[in-house]
C-alpha cells in the first residue's frame, strides 16, 4: 500500500495503459491474430487494474481515482470507435473484422462495468471484485477456449461449446482463488472470504450458464450483473 493515493493512481495508470499498448503493439506486428489479442486484453486487463488496488490508501478519494483509470481507457476506446482518434494498432488488437466500430460493442461495455464496479464496490464489498473476476477470467476464457477447442456446441446456444463453458468456470475460479489471496497476503480479506468457496464455485457455476446463453457482446454486462446478485445471495 502506497500512502499518496496520486502516486498509487499513476502507478495504476502508468501499468495499464502500458499492458495495453504492448498488446496492441504485438497484435499489430502480427505476433498474436486479433481474435487472441483481444481475449489477452479481455482476459489480462481486469486483474492486473484489480491488484493495483492494492495499492491505494484506505481513503475516499481512492476508488474514485481508481475508477479514473478505467474512463480514461474507455474514453479512448469511445473516440477510437467513433473515429475520433485514429489508432490502427487498438482496432486491430480489439477488433475481430478490423472495423474500429466494433470498439463500441464489448470493449466498451467491458470499460464501462469496470468503471461501475470499482466506485460501487472498490475494497469494501468482494462482490464487485469477484464480478469483474468472472467477467475477465471466465468470460475471457470461454471464448479464446471454445474458439479453439469448442467442438461440442451447446444445444441452445451453437456459438458457445461445453469446452468452453468449462473453461470459464476452471478460468474464473482460478483467478479469484489467486487474487482474493494476494489480497489476503496483502492484508486485505474481505468477509472470510477464504471459508466460502462452495459459495463461490455456486456464483461461478450460475455466470457460467448465464455465459452460455446467445447475448452476443451483451454477455460483458449479463455476466458481471448476476455475478453480483448472485454473490449478493450466496455470500
Amino acid at each position: 500500500m502506497i500512502n499518496n493515493e496520486y502516486l498509487a493512481f499513476l502507478i495504476t495508470i502508468t501499468i495499464a495503459v502500458s499492458w495495453l499498448r504492448l498488446i496492441d503493439f504485438l497484435a499489430a506486428k502480427g505476433v498474436f491474430p486479433s481474435e487472441i489479442s483481444r481475449k489477452i486484453i479481455h482476459i489480462g486487463t481486469g486483474p492486473i487494474f484489480v491488484l493495483c488496488w492494492i495499492l491505494f490508501p484506505d481513503k475516499t478519494i481512492s476508488r474514485y481515482l481508481a475508477a479514473v483509470v478505467p474512463l480514461l481507457i474507455t474514453a479512448q476506446f469511445f473516440m477510437v470507435g467513433m473515429g475520433i482518434l485514429k489508432d490502427e494498432e487498438a482496432v486491430k488488437a480489439m477488433s475481430r473484422s478490423g472495423d474500429r466500430r466494433e470498439i463500441l460493442k464489448g470493449p466498451l461495455i467491458y470499460g464501462v462495468v469496470f468503471i461501475v464496479m470499482t466506485i460501487l464496490f472498490w475494497r469494501e464489498s468482494p462482490l464487485g471484485i469477484i464480478a469483474l473476476l468472472i467477467l475477465c477470467g471466465g468470460d475471457g476464457m470461454a471464448d479464446l477456449i471454445g474458439s479453439k477447442i469448442g467442438k461440442d456446441k451447446l444445444p441452445w446456444s451453437q456459438k458457445k461449446s461445453w469446452q468452453g463453458s468449462v473453461a470459464m468456470f476452471i478460468g474464473a475460479s482460478a483467478l479469484i482463488a489467486v487474487v482474493f489471496f494476494i489480497f489476503n497476503i496483502n492484508g486485505l480479506s474481505f468477509q472470510n472470504i477464504e471459508s466460502k468457496w462452495l459459495s463461490l464455485f455456486g456464483i461461478v457455476f450460475i455466470a457460467t450458464i448465464i455465459e452460455t446463453l446467445p447475448t452476443g457482446d451483451l454477455d460483458n454486462l449479463f455476466v458481471p450483473l448476476v455475478s453480483v446478485f448472485s454473490a449478493y445471495l450466496l455470500l
